[in-house]
């Protein structure tokens, strides 16, 4: 079995906005593959959850209602509740450091000062889960301060590119299948 959790922060707030790209590639999972909301969030996760096969493999997709900062209560308790080993763990979010349509797949590396793998880690307790790295980076970033640049929602301009990034992204994560 494998978990795959896309980062973001709930409310409408945060809706669409630069942050919650973890959640957008889940969407798309989600629509692609036609899901409905599981029976499995009455366990008193703090998460919504989604299941799913692929390549006759058991999948479950986790959107955390925690906020970003505070990922890894959510991800440890499914951790634990699914009884998933971290190698098992995918976990999608956005990063600043790439240009936006760029993904970058990695595994066993630390939070490069993202908060929200941080958080994973310290609860986890270890750093060998994969990422997807979904790149948000866009000139906007150097005429903002950084929380402010990916609490904010994509321009329509990043819209047109972002559209082919989930594509791109949830193929990549249906590669990591095995």
């Amino acid at each position: 079995m494998k978990l795959i959790v896309g980062l973001g922060n709930p409310g409408k707030k945060y809706e669409n906005t630069r942050h919650n790209v973890g959640w957008l590639v889940l969407d798309k999972i989600i629509s692609d593959f036609r899901l409905q909301i599981s029976d499995l969030n009455k366990k008193n996760i703090n998460a919504e959850i989604f299941a799913l096969e692929i390549k006759k493999q058991k999948i479950i997709l986790a959107k955390p209602l925690t906020f970003m900062n505070e990922s890894g209560q959510a991800i440890s308790a499914l951790v634990n509740f699914y009884k998933i080993n971290p190698t098992d763990l995918i976990v999608v979010h956005d990063d600043k450091d790439l240009p936006l349509g760029e993904i970058r797949v990695q595994t066993n590396r630390g939070p490069a000062g993202h908060n929200g793998i941080k958080s994973i880690i310290e609860k986890l307790g270890t750093q060998n889960f994969t990422r997807v790295r979904v790149g948000v980076a866009g000139e906007m970033l150097e005429k903002m301060e950084t929380a402010d640049f990916v609490l904010a929602k994509f321009t329509s301009e990043e819209k047109k590119v972002l559209e082919k990034v989930l594509a791109e992204a949830v193929k990549k994560i249906v590669d990591l299948i095995k």
